[in-house]
């Protein structure tokens, strides 16, 4: 029966030993092994073996990528405002030993650290820029609890704001500058639309009135040149008209068709003075039709230099002139002796 016991107590140890030997390590993990209370090796993944009753675990270190929530605090900017700021921290550890022998509480020591830096950052900005200087602010966080933690066997990999809550009252007065931010630059943009467009349309004004004035030039030009073509074309067809009848009044015939042209045209006029008024004006020989027919006829030159007489070289009224004359007869142009005063 004391055997039997004795056994079992036997098997019983065999199988604790067996137990606290042999030992398989996670893989990203480290545990760190003492003996006899001195730390003696890290233990990383995998099948490990310790002595019985002289080995001991004293930590297990997680080597994977940890990320801790940093709790939401107030941080005063640098022109006096408070905000309330929360994050995240990321870090790695990459010294087992010195993770678990360099500090007691490495979390809670990092989660400190992280916001006595993350409210010193802020206090070096003002309200204004906060929020468009969230990356300056994590690459300095890092900066400086990586520099801080190195003795601690930890990396730290970034750090990233959550939120930025400033006052309500801070927050309404930001909303009503935003506002009337846009409401200015909205005035703006329409002044500067409307100042485009009525440069824009006073533009085309002068355009269209210097388009307006050189085509009336143009039409002024062109009409005067017309005028003065025709002008032209009349004076020369007058020239040639005139020339023609200097020449037909050369010609054999043409002072006698003259002299009977101008007896014609003053008979019929004469006979029109009391049609067109009622006002008759007479000549005061009215009897002597040859002697006015004489007078207006004493207009018109020979072409040879003078009038039909002066050309043959004999006196107006002579025998030489009318050959009806010298056999007593009266020229039916000439005035008698009777008519004569």
């Amino acid at each position: 029966m004391i055997a039997l016991v004795v056994g079992g107590l036997f098997a019983i140890l065999i199988v604790y030993v067996l137990l606290t030997s042999v030992r398989v390590v996670d893989q990203q993990s480290a545990w760190i092994i003492e003996r006899l209370g001195r730390f003696d090796r890290v233990a990383y993944g995998g099948l490990q073996l310790l002595t019985p009753f002289v080995d001991a675990v004293r930590a297990m270190v997680d080597l994977r990528e940890l990320a801790v929530s940093i709790a939401e605090q107030d941080c005063i900017t640098k022109d006096n405002v408070m905000v309330h700021v929360d994050g995240i921290l990321y870090y790695k550890v990459v010294d087992a030993e010195r993770a678990t022998y360099g500090i007691s509480n490495l979390r809670f020591a990092i989660e400190q650290l992280a916001q006595t830096t993350l409210r010193s950052e802020i206090g070096k900005i003002e309200l204004d820029h906060t929020f468009e200087e969230r990356a300056h602010i994590n690459a300095n966080v890092v900066t400086e609890i990586d520099k801080a933690s190195e003795a601690w066997g930890v990396k730290v990999l970034r750090y990233e704001i959550k939120t930025i809550r400033p006052p309500a009252d801070i927050l309404e007065a930001m909303e009503k500058q935003m506002r009337a931010e846009r409401e200015k630059r909205a005035a703006v943009l329409q002044s500067e639309g409307e100042r485009i467009a009525a440069i824009n349309q006073s533009e085309g004004v002068r355009q269209s009135l210097i388009n307006r004035a050189e085509g009336q030039k143009q039409q002024l030009i062109k009409e005067a040149e017309g005028r003065a073509e025709a002008i032209r074309a009349v004076a020369t067809a007058t020239a040639d008209g005139i020339r023609a009848v200097a020449q037909s009044i050369a010609a054999p015939g043409g002072f006698e068709a003259v002299q009977y042209r101008v007896a014609t045209d003053y008979i019929a006029q004469f006979g029109n003075l009391a049609r067109e008024t009622n006002t008759l004006i007479l000549p005061a020989n009215l009897a002597d039709m040859a002697g006015m027919i004489a007078t207006a006829m004493s207009v018109i030159r020979h072409p040879g230099g003078g009038d039909g007489a002066a050309s043959a070289g004999v006196p107006r009224g002579s025998a030489a002139d009318d050959p009806g004359a010298a056999a007593g007869e009266t020229h039916p142009l000439t005035p008698s002796a009777a008519d004569k005063p």
